[in-house]
């Protein structure tokens, strides 16, 4: 197989290469590798390429797969941004103030690992994952592959841009207030924010009181729902990502929230237009209207969780 059509085929239909043998897992890695070290030296969508370690994570995974055994992720390569912990690595949050390096996995690590998944490396972030763009004075400014002088979005930028360049075939992000959906809608992606507890948090179970979590950025909607059969079992989603939606009724909007002072751009507006009529050609019923944006509890509610987390964040760095 043509290796950039491998690096881009998304990790389910990878996980069935490796399971019928078409491709092996340390020539996966290779493709992997050898895209990261030829690309992203201008992208810097990782801020750390775990190349040793994965090496010997696929080689292992190899033999598992020689043996006959069959995980969900077994030898496919996986990104993880840098605010969730891996084993033997630092977490920086996008920060020069960062402690020693984590002695265990994060959960959620810890549940792709168990199923089989090559940790490639860590990918980059904003200072404190403050921003929808991903630029830090310690590491540099991510860039959008698609549009090198604009960004991929934040704050799991990093990991949008390791997807959407075929430097990994999917990414952990998490999303407090967006950082999951605005870089996998700027970098065309699919992603999205499971609900509250759907994704495991430990070791850092109230992150932001509660209002970020740990999802996946794919290149596909089955590439996601396999993330979310590995790290929330028992429900189904690959199997449920199959079965037809039926018709949905769905609201069009381009209207800005209150809080913000940023105008939808034509080209922005012509593209929602365009989804719109797609979906309408698909048989969905689509209407346009405006979502009543909760101005009041925003202010009261979540801006409030959010600066208290990033305060916490910032006092539990060494100083």
């Amino acid at each position: 197989m043509d290796p950039r059509d491998l690096a881009f085929a998304g990790a389910a239909e990878q996980a069935r290469m490796l399971a019928d043998g078409t491709i092996t897992a340390p020539g996966l890695l290779d493709v992997y590798l050898e895209r990261i070290g030829r690309l992203d030296p201008a992208l810097r969508s990782y801020r750390v390429v775990l190349a040793d370690t994965a090496r010997q994570e696929a080689a292992a995974a190899q033999s598992r797969l020689d043996a006959g055994e069959r995980l969900q992720l077994l030898g496919v390569p996986i990104a993880i941004k840098d605010d969730i912990d891996v084993a033997g690595e630092v977490t920086t949050y996008g920060s020069a103030a960062h402690g020693p390096a984590r002695t265990q996995d994060a959960e959620v690590v810890r549940l792709v690992r168990e199923a089989g998944a090559v940790i490639l490396g860590k990918t980059a972030v904003p200072e404190m994952m403050i921003w929808p763009f991903t630029e830090t004075v310690t590491f540099g400014a991510t860039r959008n592959p698609w549009h090198t002088e604009y960004t991929p979005g934040g704050s799991s930028g990093g990991s949008g841009a390791a997807v959407a360049a075929g430097l990994a075939p999917m990414a952990v992000g998490s999303d407090g207030m967006g950082s999951i959906r605005i870089p996998s809608t700027w970098c065309g992606l699919f992603g999205m924010k499971p609900q509250r507890d759907r994704v495991p948090m430990a070791p850092h179970d109230d992150a932001w009181n509660g209002l970020s979590v740990n999802g996946p950025m794919a290149r596909t909607v089955e590439d996601a729902a396999l993330f979310l059969d590995v790290t929330a079992p028992g429900n189904g989603f690959v199997a449920a990502a199959k079965r037809p939606p039926g018709q949905l009724r769905i609201a069009l909007s381009t209207k800005v929230p209150p809080l913000l002072t940023a105008r939808v751009g034509k080209a922005q507006r012509t593209a929602v237009e365009e989804a719109g009529a797609l979906l309408g050609e698909l048989g969905h019923e689509v209407i346009t209207r405006d979502p009543d944006y909760p101005t009041t509890a925003v202010y009261s509610q979540a801006m409030p969780r959010y600066f208290r987390g990033v305060y916490d964040d910032v006092k539990a760095l060494p100083h």
